[in-house]
């Protein structure tokens, strides 16, 4: 049943995306997630115990997601709002606009590509070269490609809606209040932790499926750099895409004016990138997203 779901949900998402002129009006479901965790950080993140308050509010989410996904799942729709959900929550075509917008800026000059990039990345962008723009673009797309279509879709695949909506609940989390700064280095500990988990099968499929569709057959280069990542689960695609393409990724970057000197992912390929490099990941994220849609239509059709 979740697979015969997916598929129409995952063409919607890539025929209509995020339609400015809805959420311009009504507040985007990952944005109502967003205030509830905030409420959640200003109310329980404060005196002794961070960390105990981190897993219970942890917890109540998840808990409270997979309830209200299980609400809708039960509804006498035959299936649509799950449908129409699913899709709102899928993020391949904002994906691949906001990575496009990159390459048009950046053929433009590279102010212009430093301003469409500082959209979708947290490093100091103004330092960037015309290199160090499209290695930034193509980076966020590699991670973005796991954490925003093929996780929700995979959770969706395997645990119906209220899968998808433990993992945006908790990927929403990781993103706000899992970060190693003072204020969320305790709070933040089991959002960080459990978003790890739901990620761990994912992004290696990920990985598999952006080697598969681009003809890549070693998985050496991967398996050798994908550890190398600060993060235990970023680093797969990113690896993928930087064999793939031939390209070199992470490196050296800057956060807040200090340089700070990551390994290179798949050091061998090219360092020079530009606008046409960015087009070749966005035929990569397609590329990817129509093995993950084979892989629903191959699940509905034997179960």
């Amino acid at each position: 049943m979740s697979a015969t779901l997916l598929v129409p949900a995952m063409i919607l998402d890539a025929v209509f995306g995020e339609p400015k002129a809805i959420w311009d009006r009504y507040p985007h479901p990952a944005v109502l997630m967003g205030r509830l965790i905030g409420w959640c950080d200003r109310r329980f993140n404060t005196g002794e115990n961070k960390r105990l308050k981190g897993v219970v509010v942890m917890a109540v989410l998840a808990m409270g997601a997979v309830a209200l996904g299980r609400f809708i799942h039960h509804l006498p729709d035959f299936g649509i709002v799950e449908i129409v959900l699913a899709a709102i929550l899928l993020a391949q075509k904002s994906l691949v606009s906001h990575v496009a917008a990159v390459a048009r800026g950046l053929r433009m000059s590279l102010k212009d590509g430093q301003r469409a990039v500082a959209m979708i990345v947290g490093r100091d962008t103004e330092v960037l070269d015309r290199s160090g723009v499209a290695r930034s673009a193509i980076e966020s797309a590699a991670e973005n490609l796991s954490d925003g279509v093929i996780a929700p879709a995979f959770w969706f695949l395997v645990a119906g809606l209220p899968g998808l909506m433990l993992y945006k609940i908790t990927n929403t989390a990781d993103s706000m209040i899992g970060h190693m700064t003072p204020r969320h280095r305790e709070f933040g500990w089991a959002a960080a932790r459990f978003d790890d988990l739901l990620n761990l099968i994912p992004a290696r499929l990920s990985a598999v499926l952006v080697a598969l569709t681009n003809g890549w057959t070693d998985p050496g280069p991967i398996l050798r750099d994908a550890p190398l990542h600060r993060s235990p689960n970023a680093g797969w695609p990113e690896a993928a895409v930087a064999c793939v393409q031939g390209i070199a990724l992470a490196g050296p970057r800057s956060y807040h004016g200090q340089m700070t000197d990551y390994p290179w992912v798949y050091p061998e390929g090219r360092r020079e990138l530009g606008p046409d490099d960015i087009d070749q990941t966005i035929r990569t994220l397609w590329r990817a997203w129509g093995a993950m849609l084979g892989l629903a239509v191959v699940v509905a059709l034997l179960f």
